[in-house]
């Protein structure tokens, strides 16, 4: 069943599909999955898949020209909410996992498949680090870049407002998540989930066809 809800604990693979074509995956496994809240944890070594074969008009993921195999560092925690254009991304640092910050990362609202959730990054971000007194900006030029590229045709005035609304938000003093998550902690024995056979290959769903 496409729509259903995955448990605690369970891999829920993500990929960032473009233009109709999957163009990335990663194992994640899920901390919360409720009806206000879709929480995933994506561990230290996670890996890292890129299809073959595909005809993405932009070129290869950024992560595959890099050569980046799998998550490094940290884990994160990504806090998702049913039909918003972020997530809210929790991120530690160093070795006593100190809480590092906020991170708003814009993307296309999750769609579920039978094996995880699909999305798209937009490059365009907010983070907010810990102790810091306000958010900066990421990535604005390289945004402008993947414009030119022609990465997100027809969706450049809405991404750039729901940055701004995220900001805004912010300096209303809004606060839309549990800042409790900055504490959590995952099960150390989640660390390099690999993914599923055929993870590529699971349909598409298009944005009339979504379910949950």
């Amino acid at each position: 069943m496409t729509g259903r809800r995955f448990p605690p604990g369970e891999v829920v693979v993500r990929r960032e599909v473009l233009r109709g074509e999957v163009w990335f995956g990663c194992p994640t496994i899920c901390v919360e999955d409720s009806a206000d809240l879709l929480a995933l944890y994506l561990p230290p070594g996670a890996e890292f898949g890129f299809p073959e074969g595909g005809t993405f008009p932009c070129g290869r993921h950024p992560w595959q020209t890099a050569g980046h195999t799998a998550w490094s560092g940290h884990g994160k925690l990504m806090l998702q909410r049913p039909g918003e254009a972020h997530s809210v991304d929790v991120f530690w640092a160093g070795e006593d996992r100190a809480f590092a910050g906020w991170y708003f990362n814009l993307q296309d609202p999750f769609r579920r498949t039978p094996i995880g959730v699909d999305t798209l990054d937009h490059e365009l971000d907010l983070w907010w680090p810990a102790g810091a007194d306000r958010y900066v900006w990421k990535d604005v030029e390289m945004f402008a870049q993947r414009l030119t590229e022609g990465r997100y045709p027809g969706m450049a005035d809405a991404i750039r407002a729901e940055g701004d609304r995220i900001a805004a938000l912010l300096d209303a003093g809004r606060r839309w998540w549990d800042e409790g998550w900055a504490k959590w902690r995952p099960d150390p024995s989640w660390d390099g989930p690999r993914l599923p056979a055929g993870w590529d290959t699971v349909p598409v769903l298009t944005a009339a066809a979504k379910l949950g």
